[in-house]
């Protein structure tokens, strides 16, 4: 086992993920299974980092014990000492102007030493900036990410310090004259400058969205009326005793059985339920990624309280008599009013975020079109208060919803099929995607690093995803084995489950990008390992028909329009190092070629 470099307390620089930046963070603790220390930054924010990410703390950068102190990153200094060298110049210039067209007096005398005053502060004292800091800045590789996102925080950064500490000469304005004293001196002309740069610097307007997705605003249009048509006839189908493909279009019920008010006011039951788990005050708060305009969001992870929570509850709910098999009964009522709901909270979201700033639109939906603005999404991270509505859809109302859904399909089954337990078609099916619910939820804080979350604007696409989409297509396997039993033997079943692990495929712990392993010959083996798992979802329900098959067939589909998302996000992201490694990945599977 290799030993571990750095100690619990010791103070390190390390690297900020996703970008060149390194800061000062003190070890908390290392994982000698991952292998990942877990640090801690100044701002209180806890990190997994490889070793390789971190370095020695140098004298220039760490001084713990340094009375009052300011702790910044070296392209911080680099950064004012541009603006102030800037700014110095063009004192100069107007300086000697206005020295060849003012008249020999003895007033003259008095505004040179004024001058040479105003140019003793504005000499700056600083340390030279580390190589490897040098060598960032001419990579060409990281100009895109060092002027992206991180850099932005770190000019919103820079412009409350320089607030909050007025630029003292303890930093970076103490004349050198008076460098032994120790003297403060400010001076009010240069500062305003100076505020008034970083303030204009970090102020952040999302620009208009060009590239549009899903086939642009007629595509939009359609999967606005496709979506919801698409889980009907799903529904209708599967719930028919000949659950095939063919029978399209099938016969259309009355409108009248298609909405009940007891139903519709337990889909919103259900939603106000899980709305109040998650403000409970349990389980930790985390900050999210550096948004676009600087800030950092706080989110607080309780979800797999959440899901346990819902179980004591449906279990209390099954001990005093309630028939859950009722949903079954009801579910394309059930389907309609969770449709109705998301429409509703899908307008809702569309017209609060007419009144969001600049800076809180999401960068894919600031198209200027109604339609378009309203399926992808117009404000990225809309909040009441501290209710993050589109994080609390995400993993909350839909998904323990699947889990509950599967569960009274369940006793359906057992019930219509006057069975003693679930047959091992539905245990299977069960099983496994309680596994993925619960796995989802006990690693809830990976999700805000995600697309959803980072990049995709919260409208109706993604409320109908979350709150009608995942619960009642997910569960399509178990709501067609209510009514089309399959046997499975132990030996089929002993090979599915084996199918369904082999999703544990190993993924990259950090942000590099990686050429080696399984990452260098699948660009995406965690795609392919949720494919292979969403297979093995529906092989318990037999080939009979093709319908339960309906969720590996889409999951293929969305995972590869994801991937392609995926590389256009990177190659901005990136430049010409999503390039390069685009190209060794090539070379590695096909040498002779490329």
């Amino acid at each position: 086992m290799p030993s571990r470099k750095f100690e619990n307390g010791e103070l390190v620089m390390g690297r900020w993920p996703g970008s060149s930046l390194y800061y000062e963070v003190k070890v908390m603790d290392y994982d000698t299974s991952t292998q990942l220390y877990t640090v801690k930054y100044k701002d209180g924010t806890e990190l997994e980092l490889r070793e390789a990410d971190l370095q020695s703390c140098k004298v220039s950068f760490c001084q713990p014990n340094a009375e009052k102190s300011l702790t910044l990153s070296p392209t911080f200094f680099f950064f004012l000492n541009q603006k102030m060298n800037l700014f110095k110049n063009r004192r100069e210039s107007s300086r000697s102007n206005s020295s060849r067209t003012t008249r020999r007096s003895s007033s003259r005398g008095r505004e040179a030493k004024k001058e040479v005053k105003v140019q003793e502060v504005l000499e700056v004292t600083m340390s030279p900036l580390p190589k490897s800091v040098i060598n960032n800045i001419n990579n060409p590789h990281m100009k895109k990410e060092v002027n992206d996102t991180a850099h932005k925080n770190i000019e919103v950064i820079s412009s409350r310090c320089i607030k909050n500490s007025r630029l003292d000469v303890r930093y970076n304005l103490r004349p050198r004259k008076e460098e032994t004293a120790g003297k403060v001196m400010e001076s009010e002309e240069p500062e305003r400058k100076m505020e008034n740069i970083v303030e204009k610097t970090h102020k952040y307007k999302v620009p208009k969205t060009t590239e549009l997705e899903f086939g642009g605003k007629i595509g939009a249009f359609f999967m606005l009326l496709l979506l919801p048509a698409t889980v009907f006839t799903l529904l209708l189908i599967c719930g028919r005793k000949d659950a095939s493909v063919l029978n399209f279009p099938p016969a259309l019920p009355a409108l009248n059985t298609l909405w009940d008010n007891q139903v519709f006011g337990i889909v919103v039951l259900w939603f106000l339920v899980q709305a109040l788990i998650y403000v409970l005050p349990i389980g930790k708060v985390v900050d999210g990624l550096p948004l676009k305009n600087g800030n950092r969001l706080r989110y607080r992870i309780n979800g797999f309280y959440a899901v346990c929570v819902s179980a004591v509850l449906v279990g209390a709910a099954v001990n005093h008599g309630i028939d859950l098999s009722y949903i079954h009964g009801h579910f394309m009522q059930f389907a309609v009013s969770a449709m109705a709901f998301s429409l509703v909270l899908g307008i809702y979201l569309y017209i609060r975020s007419r009144w969001a700033s600049e800076d809180e639109l999401a960068p894919g939906g600031n198209s200027g079109n109604l339609i378009y603005d309203f399926f992808i999404g117009h404000e990225l991270n809309p909040r009441i208060k501290n209710f993050d509505l589109k994080y609390f859809c995400e993993l909350r109302p839909g998904l323990i919803g699947w889990v509950v859904i599967n569960f009274a399909m369940m006793l359906a089954e057992m019930k219509l099929q006057k069975l003693e337990y679930p047959s091992l078609a539905m245990i299977l099916v069960n099983s496994f995607q309680l596994l993925y619910v619960l796995d989802a939820l006990w690693n809830e804080e990976a999700i805000l690093t995600t697309m959803d979350i980072v990049h995709d604007g919260f409208g109706f696409m993604l409320a109908f995803g979350d709150l009608v989409w995942v619960p009642f297509t997910y569960s399509l396997q178990a709501f067609y084995l209510v009514n089309h039993p399959n046997e499975v033997s132990w030996p089929f079943a002993a090979a599915i489950i084996t199918l369904n692990y082999l999703m544990t495929i190993p993924t990259a712990t950090g942000k590099s990008l990686l050429v080696s392993g399984m990452w260098g010959f699948v660009r995406h083996p965690n795609y392919l390992g949720d494919i292979i798992m969403a297979l093995a979802w529906s092989l318990p329900c037999g080939f009979n028909h093709i319908l339960p098959y309906f969720y590996v067939i889409y999951f293929t589909c969305l995972l590869i329009h994801r991937e392609a998302r995926d590389e256009h996000q990177c190659l901005k992201k990136y430049g010409s190092a999503w390039d390069e490694y685009c190209r060794q990945v090539r070379y590695r599977i096909f040498p002779g070629v490329y």
